[in-house]
């Protein structure tokens, strides 16, 4: 298995061996040679094919398992997860990431409001009191398995929606089409535990982990358009970033 997946040890490297090990799994895991349902050869086998101890084939497992690529079934074994959607950090929809990489979302639209505006909103997209928001929460799912929570507060005087049109097309195509030239955003990306509510829609287990992102998207005019939370299952979803040196 290990020589199959192109896992090689480099001894001489001062990247510590269980780390080779995870980088070269996470590899062909990425890279589709090990699918979803993949079942991998016991820890004492692997140790093995590469020549490394037991505590240390145990300890690069252990990272996979934590990370959200593995998972140890009693009377199974250690099986891949699945392959993660991963999302660069850049001022685009989740939707429009996922179609341009030849997915097919569907979004259910779990809540959706025409309403004035609670202060917090003001405050996030700089409205005056008294403005209206469209306010509303969408579950979307890939190949019929549940990948993010997301809620947003749209402002009301660009474009309109309605529950219809956000189940068939993504929220920024529905704003670029009244007009909306997206210029720039804030983003927060963080991490929590499922409660309950988050679990069962996600069909993921209460506790396990989830990853988070805030953002609040501003036009060229300078205007706050919308602003939102969402959550993400953990293991099948990540953001990619590259650091410049400045």
């Amino acid at each position: 298995m290990a020589n199959q997946l192109g896992v090689i040890i480099d001894r001489s490297s001062p990247v510590p061996l269980y780390h080779q090990v995870v980088q070269g799994i996470e590899a062909a895991i990425h890279t589709g040679v090990l699918e979803p349902g993949s079942k991998l050869d016991n820890e004492i086998d692997l140790a093995a094919q590469l020549n490394l101890s037991r505590p240390t084939m145990r300890k690069a497992m252990d990272e996979l398992v934590r990370s959200g690529l593995l998972v140890r079934k009693r009377g199974v074994g250690t099986q891949v997860v699945s392959s993660q959607v991963r999302r660069p950090l850049e001022l685009s929809s989740l939707y429009d990431d996922l179609t341009n990489n030849g997915k097919k979302p569907t979004t259910t639209v779990l809540s959706f409001s025409h309403m004035e505006a609670d202060a917090a909103t003001l405050t996030a997209l700089q409205l005056p009191a008294g403005s209206k928001v469209y306010h509303f929460t969408r579950l979307r799912k890939v190949g019929g398995k549940p990948l993010a929570l997301m809620e947003n507060w749209v402002r009301d005087d660009i474009a309109t929606m309605d529950e219809a049109m956000l189940a068939n097309e993504g929220m920024y195509a529905i704003l670029r089409r009244g007009g909306v030239n997206f210029r720039l955003a804030t983003q927060r990306i963080g991490a929590v535990i499922a409660n309950e509510y988050q679990a069962g829609l996600l069909e993921t287990e209460v506790n396990s982990a989830l990853v988070t992102m805030e953002r609040t998207a501003t036009d060229d005019t300078g205007r706050r358009v919308e602003t939102g939370h969402h959550v993400y299952r953990a293991d099948s979803y990540s953001f990619e970033m590259t650091l410049v040196q400045r």
